[in-house]
């Protein structure tokens, strides 16, 4: 019969619900929030709302797809932390109620440790796996994190940014330049036609394998400021060169630091994975360790890279095997937590 788990995903601005039979994923829902876009940016308590109108819908359109009866299920697994507090708090009281009403177990999971292990996802185009130990570049709007993954469960810090996170520099540089909220993605699209040597932004000195991008934020803000000062049309006119250059910049950054931790760890097997993970620039990057190199390399599917419950899913099932179960008095946590 196998094990099926229900996932929960609720931590920013995204109800997101999937059902596995062991490590096949047979339904991964995703209800985004638009209005978010009238502001720039998430604003939690619109975001803990749309959660409260969308988390049943999306729960009974997963089942319906996976064609599974919700006593079918051996347990539920939600996302408890990193988040907004409004969000996740929404997640965790269906996660537990249902499983309450269902008599079976709850299973808590920390939302980047799930990013990583979405990589262990089985379908019909993804057979292949990393093999432990290896390190991974985990790179979302809210963290930018290098770990180095010993096991499901064993997983060290080696660095970290110490102020924005890499998909937030690319929101905010997006915004800076005039692009609408989500910018990230707008910036990956548009890089794509532009000269990435266009426009030089320096480097963050930065110790050790730690991150750090608000330098360069605010040297692309300076640089915007002075050069619309000279010429109103700026952007418009560079738009493409200036998505490339600052788009070459962010990758550089992050390759640099991974490569620094391939040759104190001495392990060439990498990945990279969250919402920045699906950065064609990135990926690019990546490749190129694996052909100049000498890496083996791992992405998640496209679908797999932003805030989903099929991430939240998988490390339940894994949970699930260990018998690693939640009380019900659990409280969810904003900040990044290692487990």
């Amino acid at each position: 019969m196998g094990i099926y788990i229900l996932g929960i995903e609720s931590s920013c601005d995204d109800t997101s619900a999937a059902v596995i039979h062991n490590r096949k994923i047979l339904a991964n829902f995703i209800a985004n929030q638009s209005i978010h876009q009238d502001f720039g940016g998430v604003v939690p308590e619109l975001a803990s709302r749309a959660h409260q109108q969308n988390i049943i819908p999306v729960i009974d359109k997963a089942l319906r797809t996976a064609n599974i009866n919700k006593n079918q299920l051996n347990a539920i697994a939600f996302t408890n932390g990193p988040g907004l507090m409004g969000s996740l708090l929404v997640g965790a009281s269906f996660a537990k109620t249902f499983s309450l009403a269902l008599g079976i177990p709850l299973i808590e999971v920390n939302h980047m440790q799930a990013h990583i292990l979405s990589l262990f996802i089985e379908d019909e185009s993804t057979t292949n796996h990393p093999d432990f130990p290896f390190l991974c570049l985990t790179v979302s709007g809210g963290h930018t994190q290098l770990m180095l993954v010993k096991d499901y469960f064993e997983m060290e810090l080696l660095g970290q940014t110490i102020d924005d996170a890499a998909g937030e520099a690319f929101d905010k540089a997006a915004k800076i330049m005039g692009l609408p909220y989500p910018g990230g993605p707008l910036i990956d699209q548009f890089a794509a036609q532009g000269n990435a040597a266009a426009f030089s932004f320096p480097h963050p000195n930065v110790a050790g394998l730690d991150f750090s991008f608000s330098g360069l934020k605010t040297s692309i803000l300076y640089f915007l400021r002075d050069e619309l000062k000279r010429n109103p049309d700026f952007i418009e006119m560079n738009k493409f060169d200036l998505c490339a250059s600052i788009q070459s910049m962010i990758v550089e950054i992050l390759i640099r630091k991974l490569r620094k931790a391939v040759a104190e760890t001495g392990i060439k097997t990498v990945a990279i994975a969250g919402g920045v993970s699906a950065n064609s620039g990135l990926r690019k990057a990546l490749t190129g360790m694996s052909k100049n190199e000498g890496c083996k390399v791992f992405f998640p599917k496209p679908e797999y890279c932003t805030d989903n419950a099929a991430m939240i899913a998988i490390t339940g099932y894994f949970k699930y095997l260990n018998g690693n179960f939640s009380h019900h008095d659990i409280i969810p946590f904003t900040r990044f937590k290692a487990q």
